[in-house]
């Protein structure tokens, strides 16, 4: 191994997104020594689209990742500022909690919790290429040209490895609007034998909410009384209560939205990243469902410090022209002021198809992809990528053997099914598209989801207990059985 490191860790976690905050988090609580570098301190686990946690099924994913050990639940209760159990005409089995979150307020919370693991260190910098002995990741350099060495290395890039953004025709390069990209690591992999592919996401434009007329919107505030995902604490943050406003377009949106068809990247063919299959953006909608009227919108707030507002629904990468006028023709905004446009953006991934069940990559020891680079979708599944491979990392260190979650559960269904080489497109993480394994007695509507949620907590509760008698690895002091959802 080389001795010219700056300073050397156990593991190395590139990226403080969803995944890598989980994945150091967990690793460090497990008693690793671990260095996370990202290239904003300020940003740990930013909400770049919509502020929210959990939704159908997500959410029950958060709860094991919380009956793991993980933050996200608590990071959540401590910055929501509305709760709201969704499904619940639904029955039981069909509920899924739903936070709306204070996005600053969530990312500053993430950071107390990081900033007091006495064994994880930060080092602010962008990683432009790993360091590979014998067929084994050994460190990472940074593009300020220090080296760090590592027994493994986490890679949680998300979308920033050689970003794209695109709005209308105007182009560049960008992990979020306004951030840098990170480059290096794609070309190096691809010597080393791994397919690199290309995903597009996509946002809404920004609305300031001093020149939204609320008084003409349907209001949505949450549950009374509220609510809570993890179960592992009492003191969630109490921040004032605020309500999501219900909206919908119409046929004079539908054809300003048209009129920039021409110069939407999207069917222009500039964008050759593969979108979210249910997230689409408002243009994909209008085409898709052309025979729609209208398509509901909801405006969520961004925080307690803050005017801004999401405009979930609206997700475009037409020229910023063409969504203002569209915007300004929705009930409510017809005086709106934007902050920012809507984009696309695409990115570097690999498909999963390359790593082990454990999330090491086949062709590289030591190293481990989590987060959006593997293709996954979403803030909780990338938090559940990463408290997974955080764990296995922690246990490779430590001479343990490799872990993985069962397949009825949550997050084994997810694992086993975006490493499975059949996958040819991933889709997000919902039980209702059949990521669980079959059940043995064949079952139907309410009857079949409420046996698999049990199945799927019981396997949780059996899987826990056999994980800490192999080394006691994770925070709770205690064995503590999943909750079940209410």
């Amino acid at each position: 191994m080389p001795t010219d490191f700056f300073d050397s860790y156990d593991i190395i976690v590139v990226g403080a997104g969803h995944a890598g905050c989980e994945a150091a988090a967990a690793a460090a609580n497990m008693g690793a020594r671990v260095l996370l570098i990202t290239m904003d301190m300020t940003k740990f686990a930013q909400m770049s689209c919509n502020p929210a946690m959990g939704g159908i099924a997500k959410g029950q994913i958060v709860r094991e990742i919380d009956a793991l050990g993980g933050f996200s639940g608590i990071v959540t209760d401590r910055s929501m500022i509305q709760f709201r159990m969704l499904n619940r005409s639904k029955g039981p089995a069909m509920w899924s909690p739903r936070a709306q979150c204070d996005r600053i307020k969530f990312s500053i919370e993430w950071r107390k919790v990081l900033e007091s693991i006495p064994n994880l260190f930060f080092w602010q910098d962008t990683v432009v290429g790993l360091i590979i002995e014998e067929g084994a990741v050994c460190g990472v350099i940074t593009r300020t040209g220090v080296r760090f060495g590592a027994q493994a290395v986490i890679l949680t890039n998300g979308t920033f490895e050689n970003g794209l953004i695109h709005v209308g025709r105007t182009h560049f390069s960008g992990g979020r609007i306004s951030e840098p990209i990170s480059y290096g690591i794609s070309q190096q992999l691809k010597e080393y034998g791994f397919q690199v592919g290309r995903l597009k996401t996509g946002t809404p434009a920004r609305l300031d909410g001093r020149t939204i007329d609320f008084s003409v919107l349907e209001e949505q505030p949450g549950d009374e009384g509220g609510g809570k995902f993890s179960f592992l604490i009492d003191d969630a943050y109490q921040s004032p209560r605020m309500s999501c406003y219900i909206t919908y377009t119409n046929p004079e949106v539908h054809a300003i939205l048209r009129e920039g068809f021409e110069d939407s990247p999207l069917f222009t063919g500039r964008i050759q990243g593969v979108g979210p299959r249910y997230c689409p953006s408002i243009e994909d909608k209008i085409v898709t469902f052309a025979q729609k009227q209208s398509h509901q919108l909801f405006l969520e707030p961004e925080g307690t410090s803050t005017y801004e507002y999401y405009l979930n629904g609206f997700s475009s990468s037409l020229p910023y022209d063409v969504q203002f006028r569209a915007i300004r023709k929705i009930k409510g905004l017809e005086h709106v002021k934007i902050f920012r446009p809507g984009y696309a953006i695409e990115y570097d991934y690999y498909p999963p198809t390359q790593l082990h069940h454990s999330l090491e990559t086949k062709f590289i020891k030591n190293l481990f992809f989590a987060g959006q680079i593997t293709g996954v979708e979403g803030y909780v599944e990338s938090s559940a990528m990463g408290i997974l491979a955080g764990i296995n990392a922690a246990r490779m260190v430590k001479g343990d053997p490799l872990v993985i979650p069962p397949p009825t559960t949550a997050l084994g269904a997810l694992l086993h099914y975006i490493t499975n080489p059949t996958v040819k497109r991933l889709q997000p993480m919902n039980i209702h598209f059949g990521l669980f394994p079959p059940l043995f007695t064949p079952q139907k509507g309410k009857a079949k989801h409420l046996a698999i949620t049990d199945r799927a907590l019981r396997a949780m509760e059996e899987w826990i207990p056999m994980i800490r008698s192999e080394e006691g690895p994770l925070r709770l002091p205690d064995p503590s059985p999943v909750p079940r959802i209410p």
